[in-house]
């Protein structure tokens, strides 16, 4: 009996430490995982033309002739239900609405021209052709100049920086600096290339565009983004600290296991976390998680099979003017979902929602869009553990109350670890698109303290 009881208690104990190892390393620092510089391009790199070439939108006039054709010869449309408006997804009363205008008043040819306004240009890096805007501030007067790399996201594009850029490019009284925007589409996004090998993520994203902003002559710059452009940013703050000299995220979030067990029993005593007016922001945690999981379930599937769902939304420019154009409902504001026109018009116009839609269209590139959830929820991209290693350049967050996800800034601490900015805002997901002159203000604030800071750490 003695020899039994002393056999379980080793046993108990051998399966108790491996228990507190297996914890452990859950709550552990990785390293800073050694990333190869893949070449994801489909030409031989002895054939590759490295030159910055200037860039113009031109679509042919077969391309917007088919487009038409394929809007007037749409099959009907299924009936929403009774008293139903966008719960199920785009009210297709509200979609008849946003095609009759794409195919009676928008113009091409006028938008193609707005796209245009700004100077492009197209590089190599790592093989694949990246699309970019670069805006130099006119009239600096003395000021000093800051580069500052801006990452969209999806279902965005390019188009949604263009009312930021020139707020972001002037001068402002009584301040001392002022941006020279570098604004890429992702790859696979518009008018940039799409990998034709498996394994792009936004962990390889983060190294092809310091790469990028390395082939244009900066060796320190600030970055900026929202939804993948975040991640990206984030990654970058990370994995290339001496190159980055400030992050400005407005999806800046934490979702680790040690964040959420604290969410968790902070939800007993919720003001110990945030103030009371951000309270709602995060709890009840069912209602919470519930809406995340209402609200991705696109994820699920472009991280499983894009290419699958990319078919039917590459053949149908109705199916992907639904597709994207449902999210800046729910996005923006989840309670436009009871509204009859969505609440698009609150904040965007039709021309300008389409003007990102034609994006996709013309370039035919939502397949390749959607596979960057699958690379990046990919096992070999989570092994890599970049997100739960800290971010140490000062950092700035801003908050808008309808995004999809709400950090509280005592656990954003924990990722990074030298914030000098937190805002929030009565807004959504699409902040540059939505609020620009928010967004812009919160930037400028953001880099005043980070350049601060930077004076701080070199004086003492």
């Amino acid at each position: 009996m003695g020899c039994c009881c002393v056999i379980i208690t080793a046993i108990a104990v051998i399966i108790l430490l491996k228990l507190v190892n297996k914890i452990r390393k859950l709550f552990k620092i990785p390293a800073v995982p050694y990333l190869e510089e893949t070449w994801w391009g489909p030409r031989d790199k002895s054939e590759e033309d490295d030159s910055i070439k200037s860039f113009t939108i031109k679509i042919s006039d077969e391309v917007i002739e088919d487009l038409q054709h394929r809007l007037k010869k749409a099959r009907p449309f299924v009936p929403p239900l009774e008293a139903i408006q966008q719960q199920y997804g785009l009210n297709t009363n509200l979609l008849n609405k946003i095609v009759d205008f794409w195919r009676t008043e928008y113009n091409w040819k006028e938008r193609e021209t707005f796209l245009n306004k700004f100077p492009q240009f197209v590089v190599s890096v790592q093989g694949l052709r990246l699309h970019y805007i670069h805006v130099k501030p006119a009239n600096p007067e003395g000021r000093k100049v800051l580069p500052l790399l801006l990452l969209h996201g999806w279902p965005g594009s390019i188009r949604e920086f263009y009312e930021i850029i020139p707020l972001l490019t002037t001068p402002r009284p009584g301040c001392n600096f002022v941006f020279e925007v570098i604004a890429p589409s992702l790859p696979g996004y518009g008018f940039s290339e799409a990998a034709v090998r498996p394994g792009l993520g936004a962990v390889q994203a983060a190294v092809l565009f310091k790469n990028l902003m390395k082939r244009l002559g900066f060796a320190k710059y600030y970055i900026q983004g929202g939804d993948w452009g975040a991640v990206i940013i984030h990654h970058m703050g990370t994995l290339f600290p001496e190159q980055i000299l400030g992050l400005h995220s407005n999806m800046c979030s934490v979702n680790s296991l040690k964040s959420n067990i604290k969410l968790f029993f902070y939800s007993f005593w919720p003001t110990l976390l945030v103030a009371q007016e951000h309270v709602h922001k995060i709890y009840p945690r069912l209602a919470k998680l519930a809406n995340l999981v209402l609200e991705s379930g696109y994820m699920h599937l472009q991280a499983t099979k894009p290419d699958t769902v990319g078919v039917a939304l590459n053949d149908s420019p109705v199916g992907l003017a639904a597709y994207i154009i449902e999210k800046f409902i729910t996005w923006t504001n989840p309670a436009w979902k009871e509204l009859e026109d969505g609440g698009l018009t609150k904040k965007y116009t039709y021309t300008a929602l389409l003007d990102n839609v034609m994006i996709y269209w013309i370039t035919n590139s939502i397949t390749t869009s959607m596979r960057l959830y699958a690379e990046t929820m990919s096992a070999a991209q989570r092994k890599l553990q970049v997100d739960r290693i800290p971010v140490t350049v000062p950092t700035g967050a801003a908050r808008f109350t309808y995004d999809l996800m709400y950090s509280p800034t005592a656990l954003l601490k924990e990722k990074f670890q030298n914030i000098v900015h937190v805002s929030d805002y009565d807004a959504g997901h699409f902040a540059a698109f939505e609020e620009p002159k928010i967004l812009s203000d919160d930037i400028f604030t953001a880099v005043e303290k980070m350049e601060l800071f930077h004076k701080n750490q070199h004086s003492s």
